[in-house]
């Protein structure tokens, strides 16, 4: 075993002075004990004195040795008055309770070489002033950001804190998600602002690390303010289908309250335990919540969800669908809880291309409601599924809007229904010519459905067809929103 020579220049010195120590024991001693027995006992105690901190540095050493494995989780912060560390700490231990290890680093203490490593990153930064890094993230700014790094292997989660008051809110967050991006990073989900620590977003955050962990019914943070309110009507919307059933549901409020949201907000739902539900972990804690886009508006008198029925590999459904879609009985009180989503808000442009595939139509119908009740008539929706006869969901609907005018451009892109698999992302790239002028001409464009697939084809097709830096120009503009998970 080789020692550091700062430990075995402090060996030396308490092996002496336990040598004396000894000796000047054994004087006072009462007999029979021998000098050997004292010399022993003094020198274990001294020989303890001065191992114990370099056994605690090579424990340390270890634990950050432990980030190599392909399961750990680099975590990183930047915090002027420790509230994103104390978010961190909150990170790592979500991440330990389901069995990942991970490791808290500064910004200042990332390097190159560690991003190198790294194959899974969480971002968790605060701006301070206008638009500033924190103190411990300044020479990360001055040394990497200058850089161009091959960081494609990474995967990237980011919650950025910040306060709405200020012009430039959460200004150092958007900054670091461009930088990883322009490097090759992968989003593990799109970037989460925290507005003066609202414990919404942060509930947000916290359901994203559960379906990156694997683990997502341990209890919430902070649990939601819910409502109780009706479910009144359920109707699965895909029978027979190739995939998972997908219904529709409609919930009222409590009776005489008056609920408010906008196109891209989203409904926290709160389980509840049913017979013959599985819940695995969450004995005697709360059940985490679940959120789902909301695809209609206040003026339609309730409020709708597109829920698909997840079912896991040992034939249970999961936590929130199998509570929505098979547990609950219509007519049943629900917990709901509305959260404001502003960054998928709908953008005041003239012109709105809505992209997605699946249940995330639900948020592209509750836009292009807004839009109708506007008057607005020059949008574009491009939308995927599995097959035209079985998984066209709100078809009549859909197919009224583009008869009335309301869809001057409809895309349907039905992979299943020939032998080359065809998506949302192909329909894109054909129209290429008209999604550049549709830009030109002002468009905003909004994504929502599967994060993985989907939202990155997408992401890479407009970056093909209209360049990175027209996507950057419309991302800071607030005209290339998304919606994904």
């Amino acid at each position: 075993m080789k020692f550091p020579k700062q430990f075995l220049s402090a060996g030396r010195l308490s092996l002496a002075s336990g040598v004396a120590g000894a000796l000047a024991l054994s004087q006072a001693a009462p007999r029979p004990l021998s000098v050997a027995l004292i010399a022993g006992s003094y020198l274990s105690l001294c020989w303890a004195s001065w191992i114990s901190p370099w056994l605690a540095e090579r424990r340390q050493q270890h634990s950050s040795d432990a980030t190599d494995n392909e399961e750990s989780i680099l975590i990183g912060y930047a915090s002027q008055t420790g509230f994103a560390l104390s978010l961190a700490q909150k990170t790592a231990e979500h991440l330990q309770q389901a069995g990942l290890p991970s490791q808290i680093l500064s910004l200042n203490q990332l390097t190159p070489a560690l991003l190198q490593q790294t194959r899974r990153l969480l971002l968790i930064v605060s701006t301070t002033g206008e638009g500033d890094a924190p103190d411990n993230a300044d020479q990360f700014c001055r040394k990497l950001l200058p850089q161009q790094l091959d960081l494609h292997h990474l995967q990237i989660g980011l919650l950025a804190l910040g306060d709405r008051h200020y012009s430039q809110y959460c200004a150092f967050g958007h900054q670091l998600a461009h930088w990883f991006a322009h490097q090759g990073a992968t989003p593990l989900c799109d970037l989460i602002e925290v507005d003066n620590g609202d414990e919404a977003a942060l509930r947000h955050w916290q359901h994203y690390l559960g379906k990156l962990s694997g683990h997502t019914e341990l209890a919430d943070w902070s649990t939601p303010d819910y409502q109780q309110w009706t479910l009144q009507q359920r109707l699965c919307l895909n029978p027979d289908s190739q995939g998972s059933p997908v219904f529709h549901l409609r919930l009222t409020p409590p009776a005489g309250d008056t609920v408010g949201w906008k196109a891209g907000d989203i409904a926290e739902i709160g389980p509840q335990p049913a017979p013959g539900m599985a819940i695995d972990g969450a004995d005697g804690t709360p059940l985490p919540h679940r959120e789902y886009s909301i695809s209609s508006l206040p003026g339609d008198g309730g409020l709708e969800l597109l829920v698909r029925q997840l079912q896991k590999d040992d034939g249970s459904l999961g936590l929130g669908s199998g509570w929505l879609t098979a547990y609950a009985e219509v007519g049943q009180a629900i917990q709901l809880r509305i959260r404001s989503n502003p960054q998928f808000h709908t953008p005041g442009a003239e012109r709105l291309i809505l992209i997605g595939n699946g249940t995330g139509l639900a948020g592209l119908r509750a836009h292009l409601k807004q839009r109708i009740a506007k008057g607005q008539q020059q949008n574009w929706l491009i939308f995927g599924e599995r097959q035209r006869s079985k998984d066209f969901f709100h078809q009549s609907e859909i197919l009224d809007w583009q008869t009335q005018g309301w869809l001057p451009e409809l895309d349907l892109c039905f992979s299943r229904d020939q032998a080359e698999r065809r998506y949302v992302q192909h329909a894109l790239r054909e129209r290429a010519a008209l999604l550049a002028d549709w830009v030109a001409q002002g468009a905003a464009i909004l994504v929502c459905g599967s994060l993985q697939g989907m939202a990155g084809e997408v992401h890479q097709t407009l970056v093909d067809v209209l360049g990175e830096e027209q996507l950057d120009q419309l991302s800071d503009q607030g005209r290339y929103l998304r919606d994904v998970y």
